[in-house]
């Protein structure tokens, strides 16, 4: 006996989108289902562009259909949505509550947006906000393969980079393609399991970014806003150098956030990221470790030689009263890495540096996310 069109809708419940991560009759993706004889026929509405994803969508559809009782064949029909169907797809990704069918519909009212929240606010989000405080002692590869590091540990995890005048984390992540745009709903691309958003996405690479305070921080607030993040069980935040107007916004915006200092061994260094912490003490942010950077480069002889000094970073998070996650070697793979796009944790996993984000990594992820 062939299968029913309901029996086909109820075997598509619990497919999911695999970019936006949600089931496909939530979203509406399901335009029609057909059933003539043995064959199956599903067409389904895609709001993202193709870029090679929607074979795994098809696949998905396929594999959830064919075992049912009397069908032999799957047969299924992507097409791109029109931008009628867009703002229907942006209202669920936005959270809004879906239509009451017993409320009577006034077809002349205007349709109003879904309000934007911050998703981050009252969520199980852990938020680590990757700090220094000067520039130049690697913050963005660290935050670039912390985050890999943690979504090898089978963590989803989101990227905001934050530091919008000196943005490098696209490049650094060797993102693709820029953001997928599902009407006012932006939806970050994705490299090595993480999600990213940069303003390096909407603007040149050399282009400079000259605002002030307001636009900075209204920038960060769309970052979080108007983005689709899904349900992330990390992001992490690489803010700018020193203790300006993004560190104070995120302290508004994120007040749940967990701040690690990055810094270099030498005196100098230390003193000026002491800095930072005493910025998120002021913010009621807590400060939950310290990272040293560039701790030693290991020459030709095996022998670890300390060009920038010693126990710089271990001075600071004494001083502080946290703990001292990890010491990272200068590298020169982790920097061309970072470069053109090839992390270390992903391009060298047997690298001694490699070994050290993993371990930072699990330190961190050992604190459960139910605090």
């Amino acid at each position: 006996m062939p299968a029913t069109e309901v029996e086909v809708r109820t075997a598509l419940a619990n497919v999911e989108e695999p970019e936006l991560g949600l089931p496909i009759l939530e979203l509406g993706l399901v335009q029609g289902i057909a059933v003539d004889g043995a064959t199956a026929v599903i067409a389904i509405a895609e709001p993202l562009a193709d870029r090679g994803r929607w074979a795994e969508l098809e696949a998905r559809v396929r594999a959830s259909v064919i075992d049912l009782d009397g069908v032999e064949r799957v047969e299924v029909d992507v097409r791109s949505m029109t931008d009628d169907e867009l703002p229907a797809v942006a209202r669920v990704l936005k959270g809004a509550p879906p239509p009451n069918p017993l409320a009577v519909v006034d077809a002349n009212a205007p349709s109003l947006p879904a309000p934007r929240i911050n998703p981050f606010t009252d969520s199980r989000t852990r938020v680590l906000a990757i700090a220094s405080g000067k520039g130049g002692v690697g913050k963005s590869s660290v935050t670039t393969n912390l985050s890999i590091a943690l979504a090898q540990r089978g963590r989803r995890v989101a990227v905001v980079d934050a530091d919008v005048w000196g943005f490098s984390l696209p490049r650094m992540l060797g993102v693709a393609h820029p953001p997928d745009l599902i009407d006012d709903v932006i939806v970050p691309p994705t490299a090595h399991g993480v999600h990213v958003i940069s303003m390096g996405f909407f603007t040149e690479e050399d282009q400079a970014v000259i605002w002030r305070g307001p636009m900075l921080h209204k920038a960060l607030e769309q970052f979080l806003t108007d983005v689709y993040w899904g349900a992330p069980e990390y992001l992490v935040v690489d803010l700018p150098p020193g203790t300006g107007d993004i560190a104070l916004s995120i302290a508004q915006f994120l007040p749940r956030a967990e701040v690690v200092i990055v810094t270099t061994p030498q005196p100098a260094a230390q003193k000026v990221a002491q800095r930072a912490a005493s910025m998120a003490e002021k913010v009621d942010l807590e400060v939950v470790g310290v990272i040293e950077n560039m701790s030693w480069f290991r020459g030709d002889d095996a022998k670890a030689y300390e060009i920038f000094g010693a126990d710089g970073g271990r001075e600071l998070a004494d001083q502080i009263g946290v703990p001292l996650l990890g010491r990272i070697p200068l590298v020169p793979a982790l920097r061309e890495g970072g470069d053109v796009g090839r992390p270390i944790v992903v391009a060298d996993p047997d690298d001694e540096a490699a070994a050290v984000f993993r371990s930072i990594a699990e330190q961190l992820d050992s604190v459960t996310l139910d605090g």
